[in-house]
């Protein structure tokens, strides 16, 4: 049984009409970067709770939750009507198994993400511990329009940090953008295009991809590897090359 407890928010950042970021201060437990925990309010004497990922390194006091509202949803219309000084409840232990002591050594690690989905990443890169075991490290953020990059800045800023280590990629789908790729993931890698554009092979002797967000993307680009790049699912018992997280 999860134990919860009180987090107040100290900032609702909009980013677009949809997406936004909550900001709160809550006693919880020490969580390792790339671990998610559950949101939940009391709604007509029920609560309402969803997972969300962490987006701020563990060493940071606030805890950040990157969100996509779902108009017609229960939680997440009243998680982006929160103001300062509200209070949401927050599991006091986080879950989940995307983290680096899952990964096994590689040189280059992708991470592919789409949507809010980019929250874990950003979590591990700024946490930026047990990232020295690889080569290179590259950070694709997909998503529907330019518009929806809203942790690009933070992004460039961690490039910045990695001097050379960090290479970022980012998609949009459904216009064109400078300095984007155009498309779907699996079809940007089906092409080659992705790698022409960063710069470095995807290949099952060197590589390892973490996949983490829209369930489609995952699915689809999981099987693309597996019949074009004779990559699998990485498992505890049977190591592998993929590490996935779907993300609703």
């Amino acid at each position: 049984m999860a134990e919860w407890v009180n987090a107040q928010v100290k900032e609702v950042k909009n980013w677009t009409d949809a997406l936004f970021s909550l900001r709160v201060h809550a006693p919880i437990d020490t969580f390792t970067a790339g671990q998610f925990a559950k949101l939940a309010l009391e709604i007509d004497g029920e609560r309402v709770q969803r997972a969300y990922s962490y987006v701020n390194a563990p060493s940071d006091p606030l805890l950040e939750f990157y969100l996509v509202t779902v108009p017609e949803g229960k939680l997440s219309p009243r998680l982006q009507a929160l103001k300062p000084g509200d209070n949401v409840m927050v599991t006091k232990e986080a879950a989940g198994f995307f983290v680096l002591d899952e990964i096994p050594p590689c040189k280059t690690l992708w991470m592919l993400a789409t949507g809010t989905a980019i929250g874990p990443y950003l979590s591990i890169l700024q946490q930026g511990e047990g990232l020295d075991r690889f080569d290179h490290i590259v950070l694709v953020h997909a998503v529907r329009y330019a518009a929806d990059l809203s942790y690009l800045p933070l992004m460039q800023s961690l490039q910045q940090i990695y001097n050379g280590k960090l290479r970022i990629q980012t998609v949009v789908s459904r216009e064109n953008a400078t300095g984007s790729l155009t498309g779907r993931v699996p079809a940007l890698i089906e092409s080659g295009e992705l790698e022409r554009a960063v710069g470095l092979p995807i290949e099952p002797e060197s590589g390892h991809i973490m996949l983490c967000g829209n369930p489609q993307m995952v699915r689809d680009t999981q099987q693309l590897l597996k019949e074009t790049r004779d990559m699998r699912k990485h498992l505890k018992r049977k190591p592998g090359h993929i590490t996935s997280e779907h993300y609703w």
